[in-house]
């Protein structure tokens, strides 16, 4: 089972990293550093499904596992990207029961799914494909995001879905979706987290929630709010945030 997914089936806090550049040196040296996985952000950034091949390739061996957020809920992607081994998939803006049930079906070979069959990377290019279509369906990591008020409207609903592991609150669209862009703070933003914290608790699905700041007591915070799949920073800002600490220097 993904590591991953089996530590948040426990319980245990997931920690990861975000990466938008797509670069395979960037993406192994972030694997290295000890994080559990890993999210190539193809939604938001020019990272397409060969960039994604050579992500996969960098982290092989590490011991941290590669995530992908697609573009869409888009069965052809989901299906290339698994296909090269990603662990599982995060599909953005899922809205209603219908997008998480369909987010669940790319995910997944039949009869749970309708992801399409090959002889491909993951499994070992045909070596191991028993193994890998018996073992799948338990063990690719499902999550859905939860980054706009409407969804919060029916996240009971959209939590009730069979397969799903996780859900991902995207803090900046959720607070834009509520008129509020940016506003992290605002205590309507976090009414909706508690309200989505609740529903996770009680549909036994890990909350997650993406800390794109560089900051560890960020991390801890939301630790303790009892969020388990935790993707933090993102790889530019790691990059940004080094610049600024060293330049420090020049002002001194």
């Amino acid at each position: 089972m993904s590591k991953t997914k089996d530590k948040i089936r426990k319980g245990q806090p997931a920690i990861g990293g975000w990466v938008m550049t797509g670069n395979p040196a960037v993406v192994e040296i972030m694997a290295e550093e000890g994080f559990d996985f890993l999210v190539a952000d193809m939604e938001h950034t020019p990272i397409n499904v060969e960039t994604f091949y050579h992500m996969a390739l960098a982290v092989k061996g590490t011991g941290c596992e590669l995530l992908a957020r697609l573009p869409a809920c888009d069965m052809v992607v989901a299906k290339q990207v698994l296909d090269m081994g990603a662990a599982g998939i995060i599909v953005p803006s899922v809205n209603s029961p219908a997008e998480a049930a369909q987010t669940v079906a790319i995910a997944k070979y039949p009869p749970d799914g309708i992801r399409g069959a090959a002889l491909c990377r993951a499994t070992g290019f045909g070596r191991n494909f028993n193994d890998y279509y018996s073992n799948h369906n338990r063990e690719v990591l499902v999550v859905a995001m939860i980054e706009h008020i409407s969804a919060v409207k029916q996240v009971d609903a959209i939590l009730a879905t069979p397969g799903l592991d996780a859900i991902l609150i995207g803090p900046y669209d959720l607070s834009a979706s509520m008129g509020i862009p940016g506003q992290l703070q605002h205590p309507d933003v976090l009414a909706a987290q508690q309200v989505i914290l609740a529903a996770c608790r009680k549909h036994k699905v890990a909350p997650g929630i993406h800390v794109a700041p560089v900051d560890p007591a960020d991390v801890a915070n939301r630790l303790s709010q009892g969020f388990l799949f935790v993707p933090c920073g993102i790889d530019t800002s790691f990059v940004r945030e080094g610049c600024k600490t060293m330049l420090k220097a020049r002002k001194a």
